[in-house]
């Protein structure tokens, strides 16, 4: 058995899919045998956090440490080097089938109480593939005595198979969140007019850097909220639904080679870095309570 389980494939029309028991993680996304995600073997761990789904919160928490319900908790350092809890509790479990259909694969997983997350969570994912691509749905219900603290993210690495210098990108976000050398937020949202980070526009991503957490996102009639890369084949269209109120977008400039800048990640986020601590929109599920969001991603020939 390859490291990161059993390998659960769909398909519709040309997309291919493969999703692994290892964390209901993104393994493979294809259209007409070309790659829209940043691929790895299955006997490989997925490099970068490619395709994994992060909860019960995305991104980083400062030191492991935060306060909720009046409690302090300490959460094991994910991140040793820079001192951090980071991408949930979730993604290096084994998560079992219950439904795999053709064109559709339901996950699920318990996620019991520990020391730092003393709570419990039953988290369902979907994956289905149609003619509009691939939509994720996630749903979390709070199956425990007490209210949790909960945010969900995925990281899918967009790719056209080039590096991603040439790649046209257009995100529908009018703030960013400046973030210090720890990933860690270093002061409020601010106006994305004018910096680094202003993709409003369809423009080159040339040698921009981006590590970084956007918000403030204008969203179509049916509440989506559409990141676009254009490669030379193509345009890969993620769209972000209700309650996905964050895209961190990240360039891999930190990744090792052959990985570095061969995939643009835009990770859908329900929160920002460090919402376990300041609460920044942070959602608490109370006993007995669920919360959905889904995100998806297709593709448009050029």
């Amino acid at each position: 058995m390859p490291i990161t389980g059993a390998q659960y494939e769909i398909s519709a029309g040309e997309y291919r899919a493969t999703i692994t028991e290892l964390g209901a993680g993104l393994r493979a996304l294809t259209y007409a045998g070309r790659p829209l995600i940043a691929s790895y073997p299955p006997d490989d761990l997925p490099p970068g956090a490619a395709g994994q789904l992060l909860t019960p919160w995305p991104n980083r928490v400062d030191h492991g440490r935060y306060t909720f319900g009046g409690s302090a908790y300490q959460l094991d350092l994910s991140e040793p080097e820079l001192g951090n809890a980071i991408h949930g509790l979730t993604r290096w479990a084994s998560w079992a089938p219950v439904q795999h259909e053709p064109d559709r694969l339901l996950l699920t997983h318990v996620l019991h109480g520990r020391p730092g997350y003393p709570f419990c969570l039953e988290l369902d994912a979907q994956y289905q593939l149609g003619a509009d691509g691939l939509r994720v749905t996630i749903t979390a219900h709070n199956s425990g005595s007490r209210p949790a603290p909960y945010g969900i993210g995925s990281h899918p690495y967009l790719t056209g198979g080039a590096r991603i210098d040439s790649y046209l990108l257009t995100v529908p976000a009018t703030h960013w969140l400046p973030a210090d050398d720890r990933g860690i937020p270093s002061g409020p949202v601010r106006d994305i007019t004018g910096s680094p980070f202003d993709f409003r526009q369809a423009r080159p991503l040339g040698g921009t850097r981006i590590d970084h957490a956007l918000t403030g996102l204008v969203r179509d009639p049916d509440g989506k909220a559409w990141a676009r890369v254009c490669t030379g084949h193509g345009e890969l269209a993620l769209w972000a639904g209700e309650g996905y109120g964050w895209l961190q977008v990240f360039t891999g400039d930190t990744l090792a080679e052959p990985d570095r800048r061969q995939a643009i990640a835009i990770e859908p986020m329900t929160c920002p870095p460090n919402s376990f601590v300041t609460g920044h929109d942070l959602i608490t599920l109370d006993p007995g309570e669920s919360a959905v969001h889904a995100w998806g991603l297709e593709f448009l020939d050029s």
